[in-house]
């Protein structure tokens, strides 16, 4: 799971659309989908109720909500860490934690599939 792929995942529950999150990430509709899609399997849950034809509305389902509160503590937590005093902003730096946050995150996973199991 890539924090990436949560950012996009906040912004279609933010938005309650695929295709205008995707517009508001500057990102495919299908390039968006297709994210989420791998989230649902990487899961092994289904987070988002899509609409008919007519409607592009999508909702969040339990999981889904649960999703949203992990994924919105996580990214917090890991914008907290980038403001931390004494730190270095050095690009090679930001690369550095974006992938130690990147490996950090199957923790959460865990307890978030955890909780689901219960459901």
């Amino acid at each position: 799971m890539e924090l990436r792929v949560l950012q996009y995942f906040l912004a279609v529950a933010r938005e309650q659309s695929i295709s205008a999150a995707a517009q508001s990430l500057h990102l495919s509709q299908p390039t968006l989908s297709t994210q989420l899609k791998g989230l649902e399997e990487e899961l092994g849950k289904q987070l988002l109720v899509r609409g008919r034809k007519g409607s592009r509305k999508v909702t969040l389902t339990e999981e889904g909500m649960i999703l949203r509160k992990r994924a919105e503590e996580i990214l917090k937590l890991v914008q907290i860490s980038a403001l931390e005093p004494g730190r270095r902003r050095s690009s090679a730096y930001l690369q550095k934690q974006r992938r130690r946050c990147k490996s950090g995150i199957p923790i959460y996973t865990i307890k978030f599939s955890a909780e689901m199991r219960f459901m």
